[in-house]
């Protein structure tokens, strides 16, 4: 990636607000992601990082505020949308058919058909290229059946189905909270091959170590505001929980309401 195509957003909020009933769930978000990196949104339960990613994904609506997509303001009010603009999600919930093999998983809803049947031979054919894309060697076969898969493959299996798709966007939700410490290790490095090979990709985390380890920026959340987004390399560890647990660390973040009168 260039440093002047990264440079360049491909995506951006600016003030985007979102409510349901009485409860003001984001308030004046500006958030944006570049190609090439590794975004991490942070902020504690609550924070609103789920109703902020399902905003980006179609699945809710922004009430007011810009969503620009690729540097033209768009509306979008479905998955479908999302999905024809290049974004996907990876879910904690990974949605994998355990009784279904590794490229019937890569394609599930989306099959190729070929005649009246399956086009088994392109699935696995392009199934296989997405995972030598991503440098992925640990499955033994892409016709293995997913129960028969570690929590680290099942993964992998979950993120090179969402690339598979010419994605442009990766939104990675938690991808490392169910596993081991190995396991860990080849889902990040997996994730930083994502931004190696252009794509921008959103890592929702709560392990820190996590973070520091692959993200180049670094966005926190507090109680529905975006308190700052920052180059990872610029900040500290204690400063990211600051900002995560009262919003402001020492000059970065939220106003201080002390000194302003303004309501946090």
């Amino acid at each position: 990636m260039s440093e002047s195509n990264s440079s360049q957003p491909l995506l951006t909020l600016s003030k985007v607000n979102k409510s349901f009933g009485a409860v003001h769930v984001l308030q004046n978000v500006d958030f944006s992601v570049r190609p090439g990196r590794v975004t991490a949104l942070v902020g504690d339960n609550g924070a609103g990082k789920s109703t902020l990613i399902k905003g980006l994904a179609g699945i809710h609506s922004f009430e007011s505020g810009t969503y620009t997509y690729e540097g033209t303001p768009v509306h979008v009010t479905d998955p479908k949308q999302a999905n024809a603009l290049g974004i996907e999600v990876v879910y904690q919930d990974l949605a994998l058919c355990d009784n279904l093999d590794v490229v019937h998983n890569m394609f599930l809803g989306r099959e190729l058909t070929k005649g009246m049947g399956l086009d088994e031979a392109e699935m696995e054919k392009r199934a296989t290229t997405t995972l030598s894309g991503l440098s992925v060697r640990t499955l033994k076969s892409v016709r293995q059946n997913v129960a028969s898969l570690s929590g680290g493959q099942r993964q992998t299996v979950a993120i090179a189905r969402a690339v598979l798709w010419n994605s442009k966007l990766v939104i990675l939700d938690e991808p490392t909270a169910a596993l081991g410490v190995a396991q860990t290790d080849q889902v990040l490095k997996l994730v930083r091959r994502l931004a190696d090979n252009g794509l921008a990709v959103i890592l929702i985390s709560h392990n820190m170590n996590d973070v520091f380890q692959v993200a180049d920026d670094i966005a926190c959340l507090y109680l529905g505001q975006m308190a700052a987004q920052v180059d990872a390399h610029e900040v500290n560890h204690g400063q990211v929980v600051e900002l995560i647990t009262a919003g402001r660390s020492g000059d970065l973040g939220l106003p201080d309401p002390s000194t302003t009168g303004a309501v946090a």
